[in-house]
């Protein structure tokens, strides 16, 4: 339990460290969450190929750890790209270019592993793979490769859209007095936080009926819905203080509560699915964790298990209500 509690205070301090530096030095500090958010890709990316070779979903691992660079590089370049030209269509160029580079990357690699047979035969040697031609195992395993593209790299990564929100021209808030982005970042990490945190805490103390005790036995009704209740009070809270601030007084007129509250309620479903369906990961895998990257808490898929799918709702999701 200290184990936990420590690793949580070092977590949030991480996070408040970046967001001083986002806030204090707004010419480069956003950057710094660009590089914590690509490192966490690349971790989370190793655990997920881990987890599908536990079920015999073979895959190339080094590829798919290397490959959230790339897409970094790439969403980081159209943003500079829609800040400069004040054209919203590179964020859709860089998701675009994302999937073109995954297709064509297994494409190449599937025409390398074609050429390498003896290498291939060895492989499924030692994996103790039978009845299957070397054709089908190598394309099997870029297809398991593009899973770990997409889950957790492709979609974790929108967080570089989101850390940028302010240079995409998406809403009429980012011409506005303060930068959106700090709100709109505040709110996609607060909200798993929220979940998770008090649904614990609301479960251990109501108790009752298992949630899906299938897939993960320790979740509660009660603890679900006592998440999400709280998420919704402690973001109103969160909006009416960014709404107090100067600079940021335009929410109450351009960007009322009850859309932001939307937002959270949507948000909150959204990261109790994502816990869920690496629960259900895990399960296939037959592990407790991802893996044991952060002691107390177990792997980082674990951590931002809810933040994959978070992280393209809330860009979409402010897209639409601040219009």
């Amino acid at each position: 339990m200290k184990k936990r509690v420590y690793s949580s205070i070092l977590i949030v301090l991480i996070l408040a460290i970046l967001f001083v530096l986002k806030i204090t030095v707004p010419s480069f500090g956003a950057y710094f969450f660009d590089a914590f958010f690509g490192v966490l890709a690349c971790i989370a990316a190793y655990e997920m190929s881990k987890l599908l070779s536990k079920t015999k979903l073979y895959n190339y691992q080094i590829l798919a750890v290397i490959f959230p660079v790339i897409m970094l590089a790439v969403n980081l370049l159209c943003v500079f790209y829609a800040g400069a030209q004040d054209n919203i269509y590179w964020v859709l160029w860089a998701i675009l270019i994302d999937i073109g580079l995954m297709l064509l990357t297994l494409v190449v690699t599937f025409l390398i592993g074609l050429c390498s047979r003896k290498k291939v035969l060895n492989e499924m040697a030692t994996r103790e793979v039978k009845n299957m031609s070397t054709t089908k195992f190598v394309f099997k395993k870029c297809l398991n490769t593009l899973i770990i593209f997409v889950y957790p790299s492709f979609f974790f990564l929108f967080f570089i859209f989101i850390n940028h929100f302010n240079e995409l021209s998406l809403t009429k808030l980012v011409n506005l007095s303060a930068d959106i982005s700090i709100l709109v970042l505040f709110t996609a990490i607060l909200i798993p936080m929220f979940v998770d945190t008090f649904a614990m805490l609301t479960g251990s103390l109501i108790g009752g009926k298992k949630l899906c005790p299938r897939i993960s036995p320790g979740k509660t009704v009660s603890g679900t819905i006592g998440g999400i209740l709280w998420s919704i009070l402690l973001s109103s809270c969160v909006w009416l203080i960014f709404a107090n601030i100067t600079g940021f007084d335009f929410l109450w007129t351009s960007f009322p509560i009850w859309a932001y509250l939307i937002i959270v309620l949507i948000g909150s479903l959204i990261a109790v699915g994502g816990d869920l369906f690496e629960s259900i990961l895990k399960r296939r895998a037959k592990v407790k964790d991802s893996g044991r990257f952060i002691p107390g808490h177990g792997g980082l898929l674990d951590r931002i298990d809810s933040y994959i799918f978070i992280a393209p709702y809330i860009l979409l999701a402010f897209w639409i209500f601040a219009l």
